[in-house]
């Protein structure tokens, strides 16, 4: 069978071709997802920042109970957005294990540098120099506070050498330092330059005292490592910390490394499970399409003896095939796909520059299997009716269209329409990512529910249309119609491929849209101040107590951001959050409140957005528990709820509540509101000149900024569901060409009856005119039912905002892409003489 499905693949290549072109694109789209994943997991930083390190112990993580299931506890592990601390004293602890010669407590200060402004660097104690390892090229080590060793990478670009001076801004406060010398990493250094200070003066201008971001452990030379890493992993485990070793160590030396696997892991996976049910419906469509298009050969195999086991591994073996050459094509291109995302990735800040492309192989075999094990399951199940039928019966099954579909299919799809109808209600009552996980299962019921009732969808259109038709095109409208109600059965995998790609577009792309207009339309609408004062390095909290006492100022407000996890129904989510300083804040802040006030927000207290309170089940007098970004757990008084949460952040807390909790410890920007006073605007600015790298701006264009951010952080979504909405087009035109092919024989019999090729024509594109009318308002219902219900549980609008010229892009270019891939072929048939065209194949 192997030899004759090889044959058939060589003089059928016009046929093949279709379901060709689905495979392959289908292994490249979930190839590019799947090696995203795999990448993603697969990068862990780069462990030479602590090189010379067996181990170290560091806080990257946090692990949450969940519910309990059937005795078990579900846990959840995130990534602490604000890089979590160590005790001081365990570094004690640790060099105390025998084997040990060193336990270095690090110290990763924000810092930067007016010679090398552009050049990312951080500040460390200079005992963090060993575990690096970094090594004095020149000068001595920093002696006194006012001594600083500069990173060779540093000094190479703007000539610094020991003896000179340079200004580092820390802490928001700008100051000069002598170079004492001159470090270097033998060239095994990554990410940021080092700046190094003396311990004790490291201590004093670290944000968190008497703790340290990581512990270093160097052992003596004749240590038994295995006994070390031992007695390392069950002090840190005591502590609540991790011990990472081997390459792990990057995670604890780029603590970024972690968060950049984010949108690799979740981004890849998320989309992966769209992907994999696209491809789903498209292979099952089109391999089902092609066998059905070939009843003819397939009932004359029969008659000549040819066993229904046969005919089945014959199908098979020609997809196995198939599926073999789409993968040589399709995994090549995932592999150069992703390359190209990833240059993306890195180009817009998602991930770092030494973020790599890793593996494949393992996600080649995964992908290739799955879509195998699709198209062979559908021209199985395809193969199944002209197998079990008599040879003599197959013959006039091949001549005449099948009935609409057996009681079973009939009442699958009512039920999954029900199913649909059910998750429209889950949706509205989730949030989240529970609402959108829940919208994209109804999208995708509903889809299968309109594949399996297509049949009588298309007959009951056909019906209807009719009068329409024939009123438009005459008699060429009475046959496309005719056409339409005979051929039903037949035109499922279109109908379903054209309401697939109208539903995914309008659903998840006008989804990203209305975040990214909330968002700026809560951000706009909620600031009251008519100034901000911001600085690159951040301001220190005494920036607004001073921006209050100028004359003119009614109210200034301080503002840090940062990232809580927050508990939600089914695990625990980060969630972006503000620290504000209260006094005057809801005069340039208007969040919304809808209960209580945030001029009772205190260190003990926070304000929560209503959707976060639904979601955590939260009331206002409620007594909240939370994690704050560096994983220190808190609970908190609700003392007021508030509905722009998209703008501002589901968490509000009192800034004193994040001291010594956050990275910088420092004030993102002030927000000031003053009188009709001119002599304000100049105090102000010269208030914020007296800061390095401080600037007086427009509030407006902080909602300008927010914006480009927002877009930014919505490139990622958008080009994923731009690729998936691309392949259900390309599917939907692959399908529409197919459909077309097959009907040489018929439209070569009509004109040999007696009609002209205009008459022909008109025909076809009547049929088009009504397949595509039901088709796109299908999809088109679908979309805005789904969008409708997660846009409502998301953001709490009610009608999601879709632009015009959105969907008349969608809308448009299926239409002309349908009609374009049904009037080629057929114009092509149409030059085909009549009595050629009637001895044609199938």
């Amino acid at each position: 069978m192997l030899r004759l499905a090889a044959q058939t693949l060589r003089y059928r290549k016009s046929g093949f071709l279709a379901t060709f072109v689905a495979l392959s694109v289908g292994v490249a789209v979930l190839m590019t997802c799947a090696l995203l994943m795999e990448s993603g997991w697969r990068y862990k930083g780069d462990p030479r920042g602590y090189g010379a390190a067996v181990a170290v112990v560091a806080d990257r993580d946090l692990t949450v109970d969940g519910p309990t299931l059937f005795g078990e506890t579900e846990r959840t592990t995130l990534v602490l957005p604000e890089r979590g601390s160590v005790p001081g004293a365990l570094a004690a602890e640790l060099a105390e294990v025998p084997g040990v010669a060193r336990a270095v407590g690090d110290r990763r200060l924000v810092v930067a540098t007016t010679a090398a402004p552009e050049l990312p660097t951080t500040g460390h104690g200079w005992s963090s120099a060993a575990p690096a390892p970094y090594r004095l090229v020149a000068g001595g080590p920093p002696r006194s506070d006012r001594d600083v060793a500069v990173d060779a990478r540093i000094a190479d670009g703007t000539g610094l050498a020991p003896g000179g001076t340079t200004q580092v801004i820390t802490g928001g406060v700008s100051r000069t330092y002598r170079v004492s010398g001159v470090v270097d990493a033998g060239g095994t250094a990554s990410g940021p330059a080092a700046l190094f200070f003396t311990d004790a003066h490291a201590a004093a201008l670290d944000p968190h005292p008497g703790r340290f971001d990581a512990i270093g452990v160097l052992t003596a030379p004749d240590a038994d490592r295995d006994t070390v890493l031992a007695a390392v992993r069950r002090i840190a485990d005591a502590a609540g910390a991790t011990t990472y070793t081997g390459d792990a160590r990057g995670l604890a030396a780029e603590p970024e490394a972690a968060t950049a696997r984010a949108p690799t892991l979740g981004a890849g996976g998320a989309f992966a499970g769209y992907a994999a049910a696209i491809v789903g419906f498209v292979v099952a469509g089109t391999v089902g399409l092609s066998v059905r298009h070939r009843r003819r050969d397939l009932a004359l195999l029969r008659a000549v003896a040819a066993t229904p086991g046969q005919v089945r591994l014959m199908l098979l073996a020609e997809v196995g095939l198939l599926g073999l050459l789409a993968a040589v094509v399709g995994v090549p291109a995932g592999l150069f796909a992703t390359g190209l995302v990833r240059g993306e990735l890195v180009s817009r800040g998602f991930v770092p520059e030494n973020f790599a492309v890793q593996g494949g192989a393992l996600s080649a075999a995964a992908v290739t299997v799955a879509v195998a094990a699709v198209a062979l399951l559908s021209a199985w199940t395809a193969a199944l009716r002209v197998t079990r039928i008599r040879p003599t019966e197959a013959l006039g099954e091949a001549a005449v269209e099948p009935g609409s579909g057996s009681r079973a299919r009939l009442v699958s799809g009512l039920a999954c329409l029900a199913g649909a109808a059910s998750l429209t209600v889950l949706t509205g009552a989730a949030d989240g990512q529970s609402a959108l996980g829940a919208a994209m299962g109804m999208l995708y019921t509903f889809v299968l529910g309109v594949a399996l009732l297509a049949p009588w969808i298309n007959q009951g259109a056909a019906r209807l249309l009719g009068p329409v038709l024939r009123a438009v095109w005459g008699n060429s409208g009475y046959l496309a119609a005719a056409n339409l109600r005979a051929n039903a059965r037949g035109m499922v995998a279109v109908l379903t491929a054209l309401v697939l790609s109208v539903g995914l577009g309008g659903t998840v792309w006008f989804l990203q849209d209305n975040l990214e207009r909330q968002t700026v339309t809560q951000s706009r609408d909620g600031t009251l101040a008519q100034y901000a004062l911001t600085a690159g390095a951040g301001l220190p909290a005494s920036a607004a107590a001073e921006a209050r006492r100028i004359p003119g100022v009614l109210a200034a407000t301080g503002v840090r951001r940062t990232s809580v996890v927050v508990p939600d129904r089914l695990e625990p989510q980060t969630v972006p959050a503000l620290g504000i300083d209260p006094r005057g804040a809801e005069r340039t802040l208007d969040l919304r409140v809808r209960s209580g006030s945030l001029g009772d927000l205190r260190e003990n207290t926070v304000a929560v957005s209503t959707t976060r309170a639904d979601a955590a089940g939260w009331r206002l007098g409620d007594r909240a528990r939370l994690w704050l970004g560096d994983g220190t757990p808190v609970t908190l008084r609700v003392v007021a709820l508030y509905e722009r949460g998209w703008g501002f952040g589901d968490v509000t807390l009192h800034r004193d509540t994040l001291a010594g909790h956050t990275v910088t410890g420092l004030d993102d920007q002030v927000l000031v509101r003053t009188a009709p006073d001119p002599g304000a605007e100049r105090d102000l600015a010269g208030l914020a000149r007296r800061h390095p790298g401080g600037a007086l701006v427009d509030a407006g264009a902080l909602t300008g900024a927010l914006a480009e951010d927002v877009a930014v952080s919505g490139w990622l979504n958008k080009m994923l569901v731009a690729v998936l909405v691309g392949y259900a087009v390309l599917a939907a035109a692959n399908t529409l060409v197919m459909a077309a092919l097959a009907r040489t024989r018929e439209l070569s019999l009509l004109r040999l009856a007696g009609v002209t090729r205009g008459q022909v024509r008109r025909m076809v594109h009547a049929e088009q005119a009504g397949l595509l009318g039901v088709a796109l308002l299908i999809g088109a219902g679908i979309a805005a039912v789904t969008l409708t219900s997660v846009v409502r549980a998301v953001t709490g609008a009610g009608v999601p905002h879709v632009p015009a010229a959105g969907w008349a892009v969608l809308l448009g270019g299926t239409a002309v892409l349908a009609l374009l891939a049904t009037v080629l072929p057929v114009g092509r048939i149409l030059r085909t003489a009549p009595v050629e065209g009637i001895g044609v194949r199938e």
